[in-house]
């Protein structure tokens, strides 16, 4: 399960797999302690995710199945025509084992700030492409 951390203080998110499933059971919108992935003193709160196959979680539907919905533009369908809708697949508000992603914001902070847990990538310098 890949775990997406969200910072509002610094507007940054953070990525971290786990292998085991840390968060089965939980809702949306229920507060998780983060010590339990090795994140000492952090408190989140389950904003979303999605499964294996990209199907978003929707807050609405209770359970951890699948179902079709009629979903006006919000979480799981975009649309560019005013006042349409349409049927969309969505998953229940629950976090299941099959769950990819899960998305949480950081609601305490712990000891160690995010940026030193998380140290940011270098990238590597692009060469000049020369034209002959």
């Amino acid at each position: 399960m890949n775990i997406v951390i969200s910072d509002p203080e610094t507007r940054k998110a953070y990525s971290k797999k786990i292998e085991k499933p840390a968060f089965v059971g939980k809702k949306i919108k229920d507060k998780v302690n983060l010590g339990d992935i090795g994140l000492d003193g952090y408190e989140a709160v389950i904003t979303g995710g999605s499964d294996k196959d990209g199907v978003p979680m929707n807050y609405r539907l209770e359970g951890i199945a699948r179902k079709k919905k009629l979903m006006t533009p919000g979480i799981g369908f975009k649309s560019k025509v005013k006042g349409i809708r349409i049927k969309r697949t969505v998953r229940g508000n629950t976090v299941g084992a099959d769950i990819h992603q899960l998305n949480v914001k950081v609601t305490k902070k712990g000891s160690k700030k995010l940026e030193e847990i998380f140290p940011a990538k270098k990238k590597p310098k692009e060469e000049a492409i020369v034209k002959t």
